[in-house]
């Protein structure tokens, strides 16, 4: 019996030791920043401090109202996916698309349509053309505070030249990750084609 408890003792203090070596391994540092390796919490705090940034600024959107006054429109209706979720309904406001990045001027809100009608604010989205990035940015895909954009080729089910995206699920709490690109628990169920 005493044999077998050690044994045991002895498998956890193994796996224990695996798992805290491989979180010590740290990343390498990115080019034009210090040598030194970013760590697993500063990430983490990066990315928390992102969704926070982003919640400050798209507070003002809780209404759309304020959303459409600020030039945000509509496009692409309700976006869902066939079997990942939703990503509801995207409002892009067209002059903010630029490479210049800024966590608090998102290109596009997004909106979870309700029963009642109502539209509920539930994150932003940073949008960026390919073409145009990488011509000034060769070799450097974009990022926002750590983040890296997903890149999307076309064609497209948007219609959209090649772009870069970055989802920010601020007022919904994605399970998935703050930063994918479906919701599991956005629906576009209640959306009417308004």
């Amino acid at each position: 019996m005493e044999i077998r408890r050690f044994a045991t003792q002895f498998q956890y203090i193994m796996a224990a030791l695996a798992v805290a070596s491989l979180c010590s391994v740290s990343a390498p540092a990115q080019s034009g920043t210090t040598h030194e390796a970013t760590t697993a919490a500063s990430q983490s705090g990066q990315a928390a401090t992102l969704v926070q940034v982003v919640r400050d600024a798209t507070e003002r959107y809780k209404d759309v109202n304020a959303a459409k006054a600020d030039g945000f429109q509509l496009v692409f209706g309700c976006v869902q996916g066939p079997d990942a979720g939703a990503m509801g309904m995207h409002f892009l406001n067209p002059s903010r698309i630029s490479t210049n990045l800024d966590p608090t001027r998102p290109q596009i809100v997004i909106y979870e349509p309700q029963p009642d009608g109502k539209l509920k604010l539930i994150g932003a989205d940073f949008l960026v053309f390919a073409a145009d990035w990488d011509k000034a940015n060769p070799g450097n895909p974009p990022q926002l505070m750590g983040q890296l954009f997903h890149f999307f080729d076309a064609p497209n089910r948007f219609g959209l030249p090649a772009f870069y995206t970055l989802h920010v699920w601020a007022w919904k709490n994605n399970p998935n990750g703050a930063f994918v690109n479906w919701h599991p628990n956005v629906s576009c169920v209640s959306f009417t084609g308004q």
